[in-house]
């Protein structure tokens, strides 16, 4: 088995040293052996964990037990993660033993006797919530039985992803893991503007979802001509092609596929042809799998008709008249929906006024008149906002007349303030509770898919456990994942993920700070220097050339040991910034230490600092990638004032 537990995972997440030790068996050797449990950490937070007696380890073989109705692609993970973890041989069963010589794994949903009989062994009972599911481990004989026993299909599916976690430690202890979601819809918008991810990122993104228990992933690319200026024109075969293959991924992923679709600019909502091109494209998209769907009235003039007959069936153009108008629409695609699939999900719409809970005589028109049953998102109180609060959703629930699907707008950097920033902090200031006022929430990513992860992980495990969720643990679990477990990689990543930190918002001061573990260590220098002891003074320009090296070194790092190379690519200029200023961190580190040892080079180190910074500070973002271009931002007001004013710390002797 990979040893992915090592001394950094120890420090942060808790286990024990023993449990850092990969253990080898051979076939025939006992899974159990004499170890106290200790308690796993799960991402996104489980609603409980109970620990019973005992810890063991998977050996070389184990038997599988499917109960009757799993699908293939549950049963296709759960193999792939023991393989993972060095088991070389998966037996297969149809009942559980007598006598327990190796471990066994029952698979199925809740109505399996086979899955009853196994829970029952473990003292376990199944959790009766919609995507729910338990985890019940024990050691019995010499062998072990493991239990995964979804409330549903998708319960069992997220069950597999929390043994995808369990088996990469070197010992599963003897538990019951009884969980659930707090909200019903979790996952991600790809709802910026700018260029579009790849069919290829669209993809790795749905594997990715899948590993936090996101089960919604909404396509909605500004840039989809198709979807928006185009949006009555048919899309091409081939594109049809192309997005049936992403809604089987999605579908593989237990993940709903919805398609939105942009309207507003020209729609006119009394026509019934415009209704009938909706109702087509529907359709069309149905026909590949696709089976919810989403209309987006969000960034559009809506005080001003688009035709001459919305003037004549609805009056003049007004805010409310805006509002019945939408609501006669989106109704009659509902009903449309409804009656080629009574299954389906319910129509999701961002209506015209998303940006806050304020009562207005849009949100008044659209409260009387939109059908009850469709979702309305929102994006909280402002665009991108600051903090959530429960009474802020409330206020929305009040005002839309239902509870809103929360469309936050983190880490998406295609706005003017995000310019030149990769947005990577932990998802924080949405207050637990929020899960009572929210059908659910969804981060509306950043244009790299894979640097966006480090702030869905967040999110999503927020809309998991808003009550059980720890920012800061969630976030290094993200990096963690991204580096493959590696403990170099990791480090790098989080050094690199400070230089990120700030969160912006529009025109206001950031929600998040930046580079806060890097002001913290040059504010500890600055003041250690202005301190004017010399032993203390040394001491910290030591540490900080030991923590320059570190800093530069963090690129090529994260470059060799980086999982998913898609982040290196997305990052590439914000990495070789980095470099650049970690090298002039190093030199106005040497720069300090010769002015403390009065020598002349100090000059020269300062001089290249500076030379170094004004190189990194003109690196641009790759031309397209992004709204918007412009200069790359690493730890922008902590570190490019630190380089510049150090000169000016100690006096260079003549």
């Amino acid at each position: 088995m990979k040893m992915l537990f090592t001394c950094l995972t120890v420090v942060m997440f808790g286990y024990s040293a023993a449990l850092a030790q990969t253990v080898q068996h051979s076939p025939q050797a006992s899974p159990a052996f004499a170890q106290a449990a200790t308690l796993p950490a799960i991402f996104p937070a489980p609603v409980s964990i109970e620990l019973g007696k005992g810890a063991f380890t998977l050996g070389k073989s184990v038997v599988l037990i499917t109960a009757p109705g799993v699908d293939t692609a549950t049963t296709t993970l759960v193999r792939k993660l023991l393989m993972a973890a060095g088991v070389e041989t998966v037996t297969t069963a149809r009942q559980l033993p007598q006598v327990f010589d190796y471990p066994h794994i029952v698979l199925g949903t809740g109505d399996a006797a086979i899955v009853r009989t196994a829970l029952s062994k473990s003292g376990a009972v199944l959790d009766s919530n919609v995507e729910g599911y338990t985890i019940a481990s024990t050691v019995i004989g010499n062998g072990a039985l493991i239990t995964l026993a979804g409330y549903d299909a998708d319960g069992l599916f997220h069950a597999a992803q929390t043994l995808r976690q369990l088996v990469q430690r070197a010992a599963i202890p003897a538990l019951v893991i009884k969980d659930h979601p707090a909200m019903p819809i979790r996952g991600t918008i790809e709802g910026f503007y700018g260029k579009p991810w790849s069919m290829a990122d669209r993809a790795k993104h749905l594997d990715f979802l899948a590993t936090v228990k996101a089960n919604t992933y909404i396509y909605s690319p500004k840039d989809d001509p198709y979807a928006r200026d185009r949006w009555r024109d048919a899309y091409p075969a081939a594109t049809l092609t192309e997005l049936g293959k992403l809604v089987a991924n999605a579908a593989k992923n237990h993940i709903n596929f919805v398609y939105a679709i942009s309207p507003g600019p020209t729609v006119c909502f009394s026509d019934t042809s415009d209704l009938q091109t909706l109702v087509r494209k529907f359709n069309a998209l149905r026909a590949i799998g696709v089976h919810s769907f989403y209309v987006a009235l969000d960034d559009i003039e809506y005080k001003k008709w688009n035709c001459d007959l919305d003037k004549v069936t609805f009056g003049p153009s007004s805010a409310e008249a805006a509002g019945i108008a939408q609501a006669k629409l989106l109704n009659a695609l509902q009903a449309s929906i409804k009656k080629a699939d009574p299954t389906a999900p319910d129509l999701i719409m961002v209506p015209t006024e998303y940006y806050d809970a304020k009562e207005s005589p849009y949100k008044a028109a659209l409260r009387k008149n939109l059908d009850s049953q469709v979702v309305v998102q929102w994006t909280g109180t402002d665009v991108v906002p600051p903090a959530i609060s429960v009474p802020d959703a409330k206020a929305a629930t009040k005002a839309f007349g239902r509870k809103t699907l929360l469309w936050d707008n983190y880490p998406v950097n295609d706005y003017g303030e995000s310019v030149g920033r990769l947005l990577v902090a932990p998802y924080v200031k949405r207050e637990a509770g929020l899960s009572k006022e929210l059908e659910g929430i969804l981060s509306n990513p950043m244009n790299q898919e894979a640097p966006s992860r480090a702030a869905v992980t967040g999110v999503v495990a927020f809309a998991w456990n808003d009550k059980g969720y720890d920012a800061e643990r969630t976030w290094l679990f993200a990096a963690r994942e991204l580096a493959g477990g590696d403990e170099q990689t990791t480090a790098a990543l989080l050094t690199f993920f400070d230089t990120q930190h700030l969160a912006p918002t529009f025109g206001s001061q950031p929600w998040q700070e930046q580079a806060p573990k890097l002001k913290a260590m040059l504010d500890g220098v600055r003041d250690a220097i202005a301190n004017g002891d010399v032993v203390t003074r040394r001491q910290a320009i030591a540490d900080l050339i030991r923590h320059a090296a570190v800093f530069a070194s963090a690129p090529d790092i994260i470059r060799a040991g980086i999982v998913d190379t898609s982040f290196a690519v997305d990052a590439r200029p914000w990495l070789d910034a980095m470099q650049l200023w970690g090298r002039a961190l190093q030199l106005t580190a040497a720069g300090l230490e010769a002015a403390d040892h009065g020598s002349n080079a100090a000059g020269r180190y300062f001089a290249n600092a500076k030379k170094l910074a004004a190189d990194a500070a003109a690196m641009q973002t790759i031309p397209g990638a992004t709204r918007f271009g412009g200069a790359i931002k690493i730890a922008d007001g902590v570190l490019d004032e630190f380089v510049a004013s150090a000169p000016k710390m100690i006096a260079i002797e003549k």
